[in-house]
């Protein structure tokens, strides 16, 4: 039977919101060459893949974290996923702003959350994990408990996991780059020799020698 890591890989490239192009690779804002781009948006536009998705956070939220007394989403693309798996499980929902607001209550965190509340964060992504590790931050300055993330997608970065082990911070990915590229060897949107030069492009994102 097909690991879960790979049920949701498969779920990412059939509505594309995975991207590998590694004869074409993408630019990133810090002008780094990736073969890889990620754009979770999508699954809200692809309602059998959503369900899948949204019901594979929720069963992790159960088996991880049964004590959580809410969730809380990372601005602004962990939103609807948090509400969507909040719905499932039952529980209070919020999210994070990236900054506080400038005009009314000037709240950072939307949602009620009450001092010593156990939460878990719902993140679309994980890169650098910097936005995420801000969310987690805000929480725990707010009083809340912060028992893990739970994110859709991970490429595994080296900078992302130090920081997170750093934070403190406990993540766990429905998915994640290694299942990625094998299914999509499997499925013909990548040449099998092209899984060694992304891999090398994880493994080192400055270095443009994975392109050779």
């Amino acid at each position: 039977m097909e690991n879960s890591e790979k049920i949701i890989a498969r779920q990412l490239l059939s509505i594309g919101a995975v991207f590998l192009r590694p004869g074409e690779p993408f630019t990133w804002a810090s002008g780094i060459k990736s073969p890889i781009y990620c754009d979770n948006r999508l699954i809200l536009s692809a309602p059998e893949s959503r369900n899948i998705v949204e019901q594979a956070i929720a069963d992790k939220v159960r088996e991880l974290y049964p004590e959580a007394e809410a969730l809380m989403g990372t601005s602004t693309a962990g939103i609807a996923h948090a509400a969507i798996a909040a719905s499932i499980l039952g529980l209070p929902m919020g999210y994070v702003r990236s900054s506080a607001k400038d005009h009314g209550r000037t709240n950072k965190i939307e949602g009620k959350l009450n001092p010593g509340e156990k939460v878990v964060v719902i993140e679309d992504l994980i890169s650098t994990a910097g936005s995420c590790i801000d969310v987690v931050d805000a929480l725990r300055e707010a009083g809340a408990e912060v028992l893990g993330v739970i994110s859709i997608f991970t490429y595994g970065l080296a900078k992302g996991l130090s920081r997170l082990a750093d934070a403190k911070v406990e993540n766990h990915s429905l998915s994640n780059l290694d299942a990625l590229v094998e299914v999509a060897a499997e499925e013909g949107y990548i040449a099998k020799e092209d899984i060694d030069r992304i891999l090398r492009f994880r493994a080192n994102p400055s270095d443009p020698s994975w392109m050779d």
